[in-house]
C-alpha cells in the first residue's frame, strides 16, 4: 500500500513537521532542508513578504524537484477567493491567515477543493503533480482533494472561542498566529485567557472529535514537546540553513 500523503498523515493524527522557508531560497537551500530529514513539508509566506506569482511559481518548481509539498500562506483573509489561482502556480496547501467568520472559511473550502467538494476552477500546467498524476479532468479533481492541505489560521479571541465552528469539513488545521492573538489578548483585559498557550489547550479541547488538527508555530524545535503534550500534531519550524 502506498504512503499516506501529507494530508492523510495530518488528518490521522500523525506528527508532521514544516519548515519556515523563503521565497528566495535556491534550491540548494531547499534540497538541505529536505534531506536532512526532519521536516514533512515547506511553508513559505505570502502575507508579510514580497512575492510575484512568477516568483510562486518558481520556489514550487523548486521544491518540485525534491518531492517537496508547499504550504503558501496568502496576503490576506479578504483575498480567500483566490485560493484556486493560487493553487494553479503549485503550492500543495494554503494557509489563510486572521480568519474569524464562518463565511471566510466557507469561501477558502469552496475555492481550494474541485467540484463536486468545492467550487475550485479547472486549469493550470503549474499545478502540483498535474505532469505526474495527468491531465484528466475528474482523475486529478479526485486526486487533488483528497491530497491538497487547507489551513485556517486562528490570531484573535473571537476565531479561539469560535474555533469549532471554523473547523468546517475540509478544513485540515487551525493554526496559530501567537504575536497576532497576543494583541487581540491584550485588547481583552477581562477574558479567561490570558495567554497563547491557554488558546491552544481550549482549541485542542473543542476539536476532539473532529477531522480538522491544530497546528503551532513553535520555534525553536525544542518548544516541541510542551505542545505536543497539549495535543498539537503539526508544527511550523525554522530550519538550520
Amino acid at each position: 500500500m502506498a504512503a499516506r500523503n501529507l494530508k492523510q498523515r495530518i488528518g490521522a493524527g500523525e506528527q508532521v513537521i514544516g519548515a519556515n522557508v523563503g521565497m528566495t531560497h535556491t534550491e540548494d537551500q531547499l534540497k538541505k532542508v529536505v534531506e536532512s530529514g526532519k521536516f514533512d513539508f515547506l511553508w513559505v509566506d505570502g502575507q508579510h513578504s514580497a512575492f510575484s506569482e512568477d516568483q510562486l511559481v518558481a520556489f514550487c518548481d523548486r521544491a518540485d524537484t525534491l518531492d517537496a509539498d508547499v504550504m503558501f500562506r496568502i496576503k490576506h483573509t479578504y483575498h480567500s477567493y483566490l485560493v484556486g489561482n493560487l493553487l494553479d502556480l503549485g503550492p500543495a496547501g494554503i494557509e489563510v491567515p486572521q480568519v474569524e467568520t464562518e463565511s471566510t472559511v466557507d469561501e477558502a473550502v469552496n475555492f481550494f477543493y474541485y467540484p463536486q467538494k468545492g467550487m475550485r476552477s479547472w486549469g493550470g500546467g503549474a499545478r502540483r503533480k498535474v505532469g505526474e498524476v495527468g491531465g484528466d479532468r475528474l482523475q486529478y479533481a479526485a486526486w487533488w482533494n483528497d491530497y491538497g492541505v487547507l489551513m485556517i489560521q486562528l490570531e484573535s479571541i473571537p476565531s479561539v472561542t469560535g474555533a469549532r465552528r471554523l473547523a468546517k469539513a475540509g478544513v485540515d488545521c487551525l493554526s496559530f498566529g501567537p504575536n497576532d492573538l497576543m494583541y487581540s489578548i491584550e485588547a481583552h483585559p477581562h477574558h479567561p485567557f490570558r495567554n497563547v498557550d491557554d488558546c491552544v489547550r481550549h482549541v485542542v479541547e473543542q476539536l476532539a472529535g473532529s477531522d480538522t488538527r491544530v497546528c503551532f508555530r513553535n520555534h525553536p524545535a525544542s518548544m516541541r514537546q510542551k505542545y505536543v503534550d497539549m495535543g498539537v500534531t503539526v508544527f511550523l519550524e525554522s530550519p538550520d540553513l
